[in-house]
């Protein structure tokens, strides 16, 4: 099986949507045999029909390529993080997120981003490859890695982890990547109506529930210009081409479904920038009707 590039340091790859410049922050690539356990309705046999998505998207085999990263921006002169990924130093359960050591805060400052000047983190939700840098450990504690930020999640994401029957896995992570950003006072619970709420100018909080109930995706405009950044709503562009293939993680199936539908639709022939928080390089691209359905076309990452 061929081996995705290795991630390049030196590279903070952005894109600019009308005065915004959006940073992709790498954190790692993520194993081959994550997309037959992540995605297991994308078979080799589903992703050889879709030639698009090589060699990007998918190797030779017909394994997926997926990514973990974060969205850096600034709008309304607020700097903004989108999601913080896995974090290092965390037990977990996935072995390929398990006691990471990462350069991510390293390649966060280069593109401009310092943790002490994150002004907010929106945390589309609570899972452990969403909100491991929530915290890092300082003197054998968990504290919130951006002091002077607040973080953002939806009030529905927050009350049903708190009344759901967790495994030991799930409420280590909350202990190590939650509950110390709330015990800061960092954490704000925000309602997030069917029509969206902005977060700050030119920022909306959309409802894509299923993969979690509150699960929330972030459209970002700037002079006419516009962005939609996923979270799991979307995992792979494969769902492009099959927005029927489910995570094998999503809380409600048909909910998640009928929420990609949903997104995919609204974007579809629009000149809206679709940035995926898993899809590896080029990342981004727009939605264009395909077969049916719909495929991603490319949009490259600017390279500085």
């Amino acid at each position: 099986m061929t081996t995705p590039p290795a991630i390049d340091p030196t590279a903070t790859p952005s894109w600019t949507v009308g005065d915004v410049t959006v940073h992709r922050i790498d954190e790692i690539l993520l194993p081959p045999a994550t997309g037959p356990w992540l995605l297991p309705g994308a078979t080799p046999g589903v992703v050889d029909q879709q030639g698009w998505l090589r060699p990007h998207f998918a190797d030779d085999e017909g394994f997926l390529n997926i990514d973990s990263h974060s969205f850096a921006f600034t709008v309304d002169g607020v700097r903004v993080l989108v999601d913080t990924g896995i974090g290092n130093d965390k037990e977990r359960a996935n072995p390929a997120w398990h006691r990471l050591n990462t350069g991510y805060l390293q390649r966060l400052g280069a593109a401009g981003f310092p943790p002490d000047r994150i002004d907010l983190v929106i945390l589309t939700h609570l899972h452990a490859d969403h909100v491991g840098w929530n915290t890092h450990q300082v003197n054998g504690e968990w504290v919130p890695t951006f002091r002077n930020a607040r973080y953002v999640t939806s009030r529905v994401e927050r009350e049903f982890w708190s009344g759901y029957d967790m495994e030991e896995a799930r409420r280590q992570m909350f202990r190590d990547s939650v509950i110390p950003v709330e015990e800061a006072g960092l954490l704000d619970l925000v309602d997030v109506p069917a029509e969206g709420v902005e977060a700050v100018p030119g920022l909306r909080l959309i409802p894509t529930p299923g993969h979690t109930p509150g699960h929330i995706a972030v459209e970002l405009t700037s002079r006419g210009e516009t962005a939609v950044i996923t979270g799991d709503c979307v995992h792979h562009p494969v769902q492009l081409a099959h927005p029927e293939i489910g995570a094998c993680v999503d809380i409600e199936p048909e909910r998640s479904e009928t929420s990609r539908r949903t997104l995919l639709a609204s974007l579809a022939g629009t000149d809206t920038l679709l940035l995926g928080t898993h899809f590896a390089p080029p990342t981004a691209g727009r939605v264009v009707t395909h077969e049916g359905a719909y495929r991603l076309s490319p949009v490259p990452a600017d390279s500085h």
